[in-house]
């Protein structure tokens, strides 16, 4: 099953109430927070009312946050390849 994978670029501030309310409804509250919702014409139209302010990709499945934050986490820098004896 798709997923719509919103993001929200740019903040609301200064923004109409309605637009507010649409981003309120898709569940974006702060910059650079990202949500799932099922692919279908409702949160399609949502979309399209604040398609300037959100990035959109469409993926086939939606990750919970646990997998979202392990995915972020950048590699450690170094890598033990093989232990030195201790003399």
């Amino acid at each position: 099953m798709p997923f719509f994978k919103i993001t929200l670029i740019r903040s609301a501030i200064g923004l109409p109430h309605r637009t507010t309310g649409v981003l309120e409804a898709l569940g974006l509250r702060k910059r650079m927070r990202t949500v799932y919702h099922p692919v279908s014409q409702d949160v399609a139209g949502m979309i399209m009312k604040v398609k300037e302010l959100v990035a959109v990709s469409e993926v086939d499945e939606a990750l919970t946050k646990a997998e979202m934050r392990e995915r972020r986490r950048p590699d450690p820098g170094y890598y033990i390849e093989k232990a030195v004896p201790r003399a």
